[in-house]
């Protein structure tokens, strides 16, 4: 792929660079998506259009864009590619998170967007998979801890510099998470080979196996008690979510475009297409709300906003779902044939309700904090 430059980037705009980049991947989208390989070469274009760091404040050397110019950027290069723009997004939200703690003078947060931008470094993490749990044992040792884990969903992890994780370990008052990150080159990780799924096929989400893996001391980040919520998922959630969000709604966007192209060719499905609309309206609306509420890193954590951040997504994914199944419904039986982009988008979508929260525990989660905090 011709490479993008940086100047050429900063003068078009990171919307623009993510539009041109989306009709590039959206060329070889279909053969990643049958062959299940890593999207190594969309990778390598994002890093050469410094896609990696384009969160990264100028000051610390990177593209300084907002929280909202990343989330639209994922979204517009899930028009071309869902699965580059799902492992994108995994990457994107641990840099942003960082983002959100430089801003409130957090000097390890600083250091490590610092290299992001210097290496253009890509993050791999398991994120809310390990949710209040987390897995695995940390073993306290000098200098720091011996991690044996095998972690699951780890996007991007093929071409991965840093993973991002967490395990469990005795604290003195029990269980307690570490969060920490660590180079993939730390001896003691291995990558599997094991993501052949419905959907989503080509974000390279292997398992990543730590075995007696060494993390120091200094690369410890938090810590929290094991099994209960912490304040720290109020700060995660509320960035993470949006730019997660913004991946599916692409995917929906791109749906909606196949609807529009098929309507013209058929008679009398104005019906349909206003429904698609609504819903499209719908998943763009709670997406917008997202960003809305992160506030470019203003937000104040808290749980209740985590709250709505959550609802939101639960909303969104029920109207991505309706647009991609309103499209495979006018295009008929041709989109029902591996190859075509609708059947592609019907899997993909499908991977949005693993995303924290699936509906059932959003629905718990928003029904407990009503009644403990509003009633």
């Amino acid at each position: 792929m011709e490479q993008l430059k940086t100047e050429t980037m900063h003068l078009a705009g990171w919307r623009d660079t993510a539009t041109a980049l989306a009709e590039r991947f959206g060329d070889s989208a279909a053969e990643y998506d049958r062959s299940g390989e890593f999207v190594f070469a969309h990778y390598q274009a994002l890093r050469e259009a410094h896609f990696f760091s384009i969160a990264v404040p100028v000051e610390l050397g990177g593209g300084g864009a907002s929280h909202e110019e990343v989330c639209d950027s994922t979204r517009l290069i899930a028009r071309g590619c869902g699965s580059t723009a799902l492992a994108y997004a995994m990457h994107s939200h641990p840099v942003c998170l960082n983002v959100f703690k430089y801003k409130r003078g957090d000097a390890k947060a600083e250091q490590t967007l610092r290299r992001i931008a210097e290496k253009e470094l890509v993050i791999a993490g398991t994120g809310a998979n390990d949710w209040l749990e987390s897995s695995g044992h940390a073993e306290k040792v000098e200098g720091g801890y011996r991690i044996t884990a095998t972690k699951h969903f780890v996007s991007g992890a093929p071409a991965a510099n840093v993973l991002v994780t967490s395990s469990v370990t005795e604290g003195e008052q029990g269980p307690e998470i570490i969060h920490f990150s660590i180079p993939f080159a730390s001896e003691g990780i291995l990558i599997g080979n094991n993501w052949n799924t419905l959907g989503m096929r080509a974000t390279g989400s292997h398992d990543v196996t730590l075995d007696q893996v060494f993390v120091p001391d200094a690369a410890i980040v938090a810590r929290r008690p094991r099994g209960v919520w912490h304040p720290v998922w109020d700060a995660i959630l509320p960035i993470a979510m949006p730019i997660i969000v913004a991946a599916y709604t692409g995917l929906a966007e791109q749906a909606y475009g196949l609807i529009i192209e098929q309507a013209k060719k058929t008679a009398g499905q104005d019906g349909l297409v206003g429904e698609a609309t609504n819903a499209l309206t719908n998943a763009q609306i709670a997406l917008k709300d997202m960003i809305r509420l992160c506030d470019n890193y203003q937000f104040q954590p808290d749980k209740g906003l985590t709250n709505s951040i959550l609802v939101r997504k639960t909303l969104a994914t029920k109207a991505v779902q309706q647009v991609i199944e309103l499209g495979a419904t006018l295009i008929g039986g041709p989109g029902f044939f591996k190859g075509h982009v609708m059947e592609r988008l019907i899997r993909d979508s499908r991977a949005m309700h693993f995303h924290p929260l699936p509906e059932r525990r959003q629905v718990e989660f928003t029904g407990q904090y009503v009644t403990e905090h509003c009633l």
